[in-house]
Parts: C-alpha cells; sequence; structure tokens
C-alpha cells in the first residue's frame, strides 16, 4: 500500500522538519490520512519516522480526537523504539490519550525506562509526561518523587533545570 504522506515527510536531514506543518494541517482537516502518519512511525527512513513523531505530536496537542483509536498501537512503538526522536514525541504523545486501566499500568514502566534514556531530551519529555500523569495519580507521584529528586542532583543540566519547576509540582500536590 503506498503512503501518501511519504513524500512530504521523507528527503533532508534530522536537522530540518521539513513539511511537517503541511502534514499536520492535512491530517487535522482530513483524519483519514491518519492511519498513513502511524504508518511512517514504521517507515524504514529514519527521517521520515522523526517527522512522522513530530506531526502526530503536533496533532496530538492540537486535536486529540483524531488520535483516539491508537494507544495500543503507540504503547507497542513506544516499547520497541530506538529512534531518540521518535522516542521524545511518544513520550509528548502518550498522556494525551485516553488510556484504559491496562494501558496506563503499561505506559507507566515505558515511561519510567525513558529515565534512563542516553537522550537528554527523552528523560525530559519522559518526566514531564510522569509528571502529568501523576497529577492524577498519588502512587504514580510517590514512586516518581524520589527519582527525581535524585535526577535533580545527579542528572544532566537541561535535565536539573526541567526538575526545578516540576519537583515544585509534584512536591505541592503530595502534600
Amino acid at each position: 500500500m503506498v503512503n501518501a504522506l511519504v513524500p512530504l515527510l521523507s528527503g533532508g536531514d534530522r536537522r530540518s522538519i521539513g513539511k511537517v506543518a503541511q502534514v499536520v494541517r492535512l491530517v487535522q482537516s482530513q483524519p483519514r490520512h491518519m492511519a498513513d502518519l502511524v504508518a511512517g512511525l514504521w517507515h524504514d527512513d529514519e527521517v521520515v519516522r522523526m517527522r512522522a513523531a513530530d506531526a502526530l505530536e503536533k496533532v496530538s496537542a492540537g486535536r486529540p480526537p483524531v488520535v483516539l483509536p491508537l494507544p495500543r498501537t503507540l504503547l507497542s512503538l513506544a516499547e520497541r523504539a530506538t529512534q531518540q526522536e521518535v522516542r521524545w514525541h511518544l513520550a509528548q504523545i502518550l498522556p494525551r490519550l485516553p488510556l484504559i486501566e491496562s494501558e496506563q499500568a503499561r505506559l507507566t514502566p515505558i515511561l519510567f525506562a525513558g529515565l534512563d534514556d542516553p537522550s537528554h531530551i527523552v528523560q525530559v519529555n519522559t518526566l514531564q509526561a510522569l509528571a502529568d500523569l501523576s497529577a492524577s495519580d498519588a502512587g504514580l507521584r510517590f514512586k516518581l518523587l524520589p527519582v527525581a529528586e535524585a535526577m535533580a542532583v545527579h542528572g544532566a543540566p537541561s535535565v536539573r533545570a526541567r526538575l526545578r519547576s516540576l519537583l515544585q509540582q509534584l512536591r505541592a500536590a503530595t502534600l
């Protein structure tokens, strides 16, 4: 099957976003293209995968109902993804989805594994995702707080900077 979005997602290298904005507008106006966008996450070309993840993140931020049927698919990808750009965008996308309890239970260990990722962007986005999810889950918040506190001392400068405000939120929510 031909993926209609690949020509818009390909070309160049990972330092540019290419025509992601055009893809986002297309998927938002014509949700039937969502299947092609999601298929791009598994494409052989790392540039296509990266841009598909970026576009999907933007679509999920702007119009979550378009993404609703995808939690299982995206959870499966999150368990297997090796490309850092895909991992950091999935960390942004997955907490936005309405997950049932079993999907939420599957997501939590995926996110905690992301805290050990070599990419600091993956770590930061994962911390944000866990903090967002912990707003409605006291058990997760209590599990996350000591990990976040340790990362605030021993993490990379970008991670420590993001943790300053996240730790305030986590601590305030535990009182």
